[in-house]
Formats: structure tokens, sequence, C-alpha cells
């Protein structure tokens, strides 16, 4: 698979990645049940087939995910580059709520790196801009804890432009998370030029808009989905958007048989031909899911296909 630089770092990685979000399994962002043995199998298939970076979040099953990729990676030789994000914390009756202040992260990396089970975190990245009149003081926080040793770089996510310039004046942002697919394009009028402009490494997430563009989902899976799974109550899974999403997705299949790959793949290789793109989070709950997405690194869709998928959205 094609590895890009990520933005002002020394890392070189795989244009698709391990989305740890699902694997948290239920809380109150959660999708629902997920069998901790089906997560480490994931991980093990996408590490094996040549994926070098694992994105997760403190907040993630409040710790839970953070505790499987650190069970996950405990006897493999091949250590990938591991991701997290802080500032997602939970109040008493566990609703998530966001907090920036420097002994909240403190605390929150000390947790990490116990959960991941390691002594550095590659990428340590504020979740959330909020609250936001305290993002200074949490991204001072973590060009502390870079000083420090403790992560070797240090990005954002869900920033906006005038976000990351606040930042900027206080230490360097090596990348930004934010969501991006072919359903959800508002940073490419500002952000993504921003990012480009500023040698600040693009990780999206979401580029198969949370499996509605994975070419597998229907009306009926929709229907069917545990109630603890947050996309039932996403406007993009109810109508009037879920049919023209689907039509979509039907698109994307009969490109991805072109190429041999999935609808899935096709949504993630639109996002990678974006200039200001380094590579994508892709979730996967089982082996299996990993095999049919993994492709979307090195699908090369041509110029024909783009304006293919671009004409279709214009309708």
């Amino acid at each position: 698979m094609e590895k890009r630089q990520l933005g002002n770092s020394d890392m070189q990685i795989t244009t698709v990645g391990f989305g740890a979000w699902a694997i948290g399994g239920d809380w109150a962002f959660g999708w629902g049940p997920q069998d901790d043995t089906d997560s480490i199998s994931a991980i093990h298939r996408a590490l094996d087939m040549g994926m070098n970076w694992i994105d997760t979040a403190a907040i993630y099953g409040v710790g839970h995910s953070e505790e499987v990729v650190g069970q996950a990676l405990k006897k493999r030789t091949d250590k990938p580059y591991v991701f997290t994000k802080c500032s997602r914390v939970v109040d008493e009756n566990g609703k998530p709520f966001g907090r920036l202040k420097a002994d909240s992260i403190r605390n929150e990396i000390e947790n990490s790196l116990r959960r991941l089970q390691l002594d550095v975190i590659d990428l340590y990245q504020i979740h959330w801009p909020n609250p936001d009149e305290d993002i200074e003081e949490g991204w001072t926080t973590l060009a502390e804890l870079q000083q420090e040793g403790k992560v070797r770089f240090i990005g954002v996510s869900n920033f906006n432009a005038s976000q990351m310039r606040r930042a900027q004046a206080i230490a360097p942002i090596t990348s930004l998370q934010p969501p991006y697919s072919m359903l959800r394009r508002d940073i490419e009028a500002e952000i993504l030029p921003y990012c480009d402009e500023n040698n600040i490494g693009v990780i999206v997430y979401s580029p198969m808009q949370s499996g509605l563009l994975t070419g597998a989902m229907t009306p009926e899976r929709i229907a069917n989905m545990a109630a603890t799974d947050w996309r039932k109550n996403n406007p993009q899974f109810q109508e009037p958007k879920l049919s023209h999403n689907l039509k979509v997705a039907d698109l994307l299949k009969k490109i991805g048989e072109r190429y041999g790959q999935s609808a899935g793949a096709v949504a993630i290789g639109w996002t990678l031909r974006h200039p200001a793109v380094t590579a994508a989070i892709v979730g996967a709950r089982d082996a299996q899911q990993v095999e049919g997405i993994i492709g979307g690194g090195d699908i090369n869709l041509s110029n024909a296909d783009m304006e293919e998928i671009e004409s279709f959205l214009r309708q």
C-alpha cells in the first residue's frame, strides 16, 4: 500500500489506517455490542494486510477501545503507529462532555498510556475544540507533553481554520482529523486549502459515511441496528436522505466492479484523490470487513470515474 508523509512529522503512513471507534462497544456514541475477540482479529488482519497505523480515542467505549488496541498489539512484533485523542470525558452519569484544562489532559494521557500499554504515543490529538475558550490551554498542554517525550507529534480533530490558526500561534500542528466523504464535503471550501498551505497532514474519518457507502447497507439492516447504535438517529440514515445515499452506493458498486473492488473501497479512494488528504481512517469490526475495504488504499480512480461520481452527485 502507498505511504505518505504525515504533515511535519517523520511518519510515513499507509493511505488507509485502522479506525477503532466501533470496537469501543456500547456507550453513549457507540455502534452497538461488539465482541473483543472479533476486534482483535480485525486489528491483526489489518496489520497483516499492510496497514501501519491505528487511530483510537480515550472516549471510545470510555477507555475500552484503547484497552482492546493495547491487548491486540501486546504480542505483535510489527508495531504500528498508534494515534489517540483527548478532551472528551464523561460526567457521573456517563454523559460525554468537552474538557481542555491542563490537569484533565495530563490525567487523560496517563490513562491512555496505561490502557494502550505504551511508553509514548505517536500522535496525540485534541478530539474536539470544546470548550472553544480553552483551546489555547489545551494545545499548550499538548505541546508540553511533546517536549516531555510522552508524545511524538500533536494534532487536532474537528477544528475549523480559525481554530487551527490559534493553535498554530502556540505550536505547529502535525495533522487534522476531519469528517470527509462524497456525502459530506464542507471541508473542501476552507479547511483543506488551509491544511495544504500550512503543511498540516489530513487524516479523514468516515470516508464511507459510517457504512452508508459500503454497498452493504439496506433499509432493513438500518431498521435492525441495535438501539444503542448512534447511526439510527443520524439524518443520513433516515429519509429523505437515505434513498439518495443508497443510490450513490449502488453507483460505487458498479465502479468498483471495474477494479475488482467494493463500493466502500471506491468511497475511500475518492477521498484520497484530494491533494490535501494524506490518509483515511477505516473502521472494521471483524477481519472480513477489513478485507472488503482495504483496497481503498490502492484503488486509482480515473478522471472519468471521478466525473461520473460528480455528475451523479449533482443530480
